[in-house]
């Protein structure tokens, strides 16, 4: 088995310079806290549900009578229903803004447009959560169009801060840097939690205003302080540096078989000199060897992914009648097998040097673990245990294409010495499966509702297992690759 170059010739942190540290540290944590604004908005739904509707204790607007003519709702149920609504319109503006922020930032500078999103989406949520409490106005339009416009604005983060990634990691040791980075949902998650609930007993509202604050901070910081590529300060870009690595034209994402009959103004090398091109076009990139499977397997995978993130808490509160306090607590264990899983997972294809067949076992053991926590008796520890086994192998999964093989992809090698389509790339790919993911809660909802958890666990076996067959020509390939690569050797030896 042959080890990536990067730890052949040292240890990942002996490669890595102070800048490299700033650049992981940066994009981690600003993709956190946009994270972070949309956790407190699940965080505080009873409490603004209670707000939007009259009950006996609501007393924020005096006289009652005054209140009653303002009111949104006449029953906390249409209110926590419009409250999904709000939920599915985030998710398919999201889905829509990814397709283009990933264009807009292939052409303009990644910093300028990660930072706009940050401190912009900081003041949508500030006047969504804040400024019409203060005010007392309740509207409906209004909500959904500044919850539409939130959608487009956080859409400028995944793409942005992947593509910086790309340009300061190459591919050898992407996979384990990239699957401890993607942990960064989930730590904003946590960190979401934390700031709602350490000023909830004030107000909902400064709930919104200490998340908005905090993002919009981050957005100020992003834009002084982010370096977007090693070029930036003099530094040889990663693909200097790889071509003196004897490996280093075999990437982990294998484009056509005939590579030399592609569309030669892919390419941007011309023997030692590097010509500067203009980004790809959108189509371009969906052209680009693996993106269209990868595409479709995310959709896939991120639907069951998304799921268990919107819906666990309410699962285990239903299904074992778990306090709602307690259930919330206990979801936290799904992220850890996340975290765990995408790291290691993107370790081990590092040293194969392919992602492929790593994915495949991976969702194929996903099933195994689905069918066992399906099954789960109501008891905490055994759940929880379960829980982290079901997220190491689809959350680990999920954070892989997201992140190290959406890198990939746009760096492959017909388009190497270009970063011009990592953003666009990033964009394709998981604006896909943010399509999936918002088709995916209403599909659960109805199937919960008609049929039973049970069925919603039947729902996610067949999603994970279509992410296997889209990505299946891919895994065929590099199997044989690999299958390849071990005949050479032994008959070299």
């Amino acid at each position: 088995m042959a080890w990536p170059d990067l730890f052949h010739r040292g240890t990942l942190l002996s490669r890595l310079s102070h800048h490299h540290v700033v650049v992981f540290l940066l994009t981690f944590f600003s993709y956190s806290l946009l994270h972070a604004s949309r956790k407190t908005f699940s965080n505080v739904k009873v409490s603004i549900s209670k707000q939007w509707t009259p009950t006996a204790f609501n007393r924020s607007v005096e006289p009652v009578e005054i209140w009653s003519g303002n009111r949104l709702f006449p029953s906390a149920e249409e209110a926590t229903l419009f409250l999904g609504t709000l939920d599915t319109l985030f998710l398919f503006s999201y889905a829509v803004g990814l397709f283009i922020s990933g264009i807009v930032g292939d052409r303009l500078n990644l910093r300028c447009v990660l930072s706009f999103g940050m401190c912009s989406s900081a003041l949508v949520v500030f006047v969504f959560g804040t400024v019409t409490e203060w005010l007392h106005f309740y509207n409906k339009w209004l909500y959904c169009c500044l919850w539409i416009v939130n959608g487009l604005l956080q859409s400028t983060g995944w793409p942005c801060v992947v593509a910086v990634m790309g340009n300061w990691f190459g591919k050898a040791g992407r996979g384990v840097v990239f699957g401890l980075w993607s942990a960064c949902a989930s730590v904003g998650n946590i960190l979401g939690a934390c700031l709602a609930s350490s000023v909830l007993q004030y107000g909902y509202e400064y709930a919104f205003l200490v998340t908005a604050a905090v993002q919009f901070a981050g957005g100020i910081v992003i834009f002084f302080g982010l370096l977007v590529s090693p070029e930036e300060i003099g530094l040889p870009g990663i693909e200097a540096e790889e071509n003196f690595e004897e490996d280093s034209h075999r990437p982990l994402i294998n484009g056509a078989e005939n590579e030399d009959e592609y569309e030669a103004n892919y390419s941007i090398q011309e023997g030692s000199t590097v010509t500067q091109v203009k980004a790809i076009s959108f189509y371009q990139a969906c052209c680009l060897p693996g993106v269209i499977p990868y595409s479709l397997a995310y959709a896939c995978l991120k639907l069951v992914n998304y799921s268990f993130f919107f819906w666990l808490p309410f699962y285990l509160s239903n299904n074992f009648g778990w306090k709602e306090a307690e259930a919330d607590k206990l979801s936290i264990w799904y992220d850890v097998g996340g975290i765990i899983g995408g790291t290691l997972q993107g370790f081990i294809s590092d040293v194969l040097q392919k992602r492929a067949p790593v994915l495949a076992l991976s969702l194929l053991l996903a099933i195994v673990s689905l069918v066992g926590y399906s099954r789960s008796p109501n008891d905490k520890s055994i759940n929880a245990l379960l829980m982290a086994v079901t997220g190491f192998f689809i959350g680990g999964p999920s954070n892989m294409i997201s992140s190290a093989i959406s890198a990939d992809l746009g760096r492959q090698e017909l388009i190497q010495g270009s970063s011009e389509a990592l953003a666009t790339v990033t964009g394709i790919v998981d604006g896909t499966g943010s399509i999936g993911a918002a088709v995916g809660q209403y599909l659960v909802s109805l199937i919960q509702d008609n049929l039973g958890w049970m069925w919603v666990f039947y729902f996610f076996i067949l999603m994970t297992s279509c992410t296997v067959l889209f990505i299946a020509p891919l895994i065929v390939r590099e199997i044989h690759s690999l299958m390849q690569r071990r005949q050479a050797r032994v008959l070299s030896e």
